[in-house]
């Protein structure tokens, strides 16, 4: 008896456990033929028919089946010991919202990416709640308090400090700002959080309806910078548009904790890889 390569082994253990050649060749990446010719030739070197052919699909041959048992144990060691071999992947997939994104966090990435070269961070931009079954999401930065969910872990990154803001210009025709209430006059600029309006209504203050809503803080800073009116927005988003000079601050609002800016994760992903905690550390260093 011929001694069967690994390549016809994998081929084998696809087709046994999709017992579909299509199905084989498309999660090995090659072409159905193949599969088939590498499971002919491991039944021609066995001296066993493996499969039974059938109208829709295979079915395994009572040999074919017992073979199948061991020869994916034996595949699965192989590769828990391949995998134990090679360095951890360094390869982050971090969810944030597209605000943070863009005013926050892409700004800072080639630091990140200059002090931590061999660790890749994918972003993805979405006001979505990341779904850590599903969508291949490592980690979140969300704003909030916890519980963030069942089966999900935090860490708290900072806390969220908002701002009154409005472009120098604008500032100019609002006059002094002594109270929460003197924002009445203004033209207000309301993002998906709603902090406007939940700021008036903890201070009794009747919500004005004519303000101008926006879906992201982003695009409520860009509507400031423009002299549309003032938005409320987290200071950590700021930054350089405060020493561009584009913007100025009006007023600042008490600390809200526990809400604040967490990353979040699922328990089961307790992750010990160096890239996971040199990147929790740095997302810590910057906000802070």
């Amino acid at each position: 008896m011929k001694r069967p390569n690994l390549k016809s082994l994998y081929a084998f253990d696809a087709a046994a456990r999709h017992l579909n050649f299509r199905l084989a060749a498309n999660e090995l990446n090659v072409t159905q033929g193949a599969v088939a010719q590498q499971v002919r030739q491991l039944e021609a070197d066995l001296g066993i028919i493996l499969f039974e052919r059938l109208a829709r699909g295979l079915a395994l041959t009572k040999e074919g089946a017992s073979y199948h048992k061991s020869i994916h144990e034996a595949l699965e060691i192989i590769e828990r010991a391949t995998n134990e071999l090679l360095p951890s992947s360094s390869r982050i997939t971090l969810s944030v919202t597209p605000s943070l994104a863009s005013k926050w966090l892409v700004p800072r990435l080639m630091n990140f990416a200059k002090e931590f070269p061999t660790i890749e961070v994918n972003t993805v931009a979405s006001e979505a709640l990341a779904n850590f079954k599903s969508d291949g999401i490592d980690l979140a930065i969300r704003q909030g308090k916890p519980p963030f969910g069942n089966s999900l872990e935090h860490v708290y990154l900072s806390p969220i400090e908002l701002v009154a803001i409005s472009n120098l210009s604008y500032a100019e025709t609002l006059g002094p700002i002594e109270s929460i209430a003197d924002f009445t006059k203004a033209q207000l600029i309301e993002d998906a959080h709603s902090h406007w309006r939940k700021l008036f209504e903890a201070e009794g203050i009747k919500v004005k309806s004519n303000s101008l809503q926006l879906n992201q803080t982003a695009l409520a800073m860009d509507a400031v910078i423009n002299g549309d009116g003032v938005a409320l927005v987290p200071k950590i988003l700021l930054q350089s548009s405060i020493k561009d000079g584009k913007l100025k601050i009006l007023w600042e609002f008490p600390k809200q904790d526990p809400v604040g800016f967490y990353l979040v994760y699922p328990s089961q992903k307790k992750s010990n890889s160096k890239a996971t905690a040199h990147l929790t550390q740095w997302l810590l260093q910057q906000m802070n």
